[in-house]
């Protein structure tokens, strides 16, 4: 079952100014952490999207952990935080 947390993070990130071979993506979340102490390595970003909120823009990854684990994290641009949106089941990923 998924539950929605909306719980900050501490996140490792790389931001790029650029793209090369190896870096794809402008923010690349590398691993992060739960208030609860437990870290999480980042093994595959899955999806990426942005939404408004307000008047400022969310940009979410979809991603699997090196311990075969899902979630939906979040970066809110205006405040500069990152949030844990919810931990999702494998089954939703029907084989991509």
């Amino acid at each position: 079952m998924q539950k929605a947390q909306q719980k900050k993070i501490n996140v490792l990130a790389l931001y790029a100014g650029f793209q090369t071979g190896k870096i794809s993506r402008r923010i690349t979340p590398i691993r992060f952490q739960l208030d609860s102490g437990d870290v999480h390595h980042i093994r595959k970003i899955r999806r990426t999207y942005t939404d408004r909120v307000g008047s400022t823009r969310h940009i979410h990854f979809v991603l699997e952990t090196k311990g075969h684990r899902f979630f939906d994290i979040v970066y809110d641009s205006e405040e500069m935080l990152w949030y844990m949106v919810v931990e999702l089941e494998e089954e939703l990923f029907f084989n991509e």
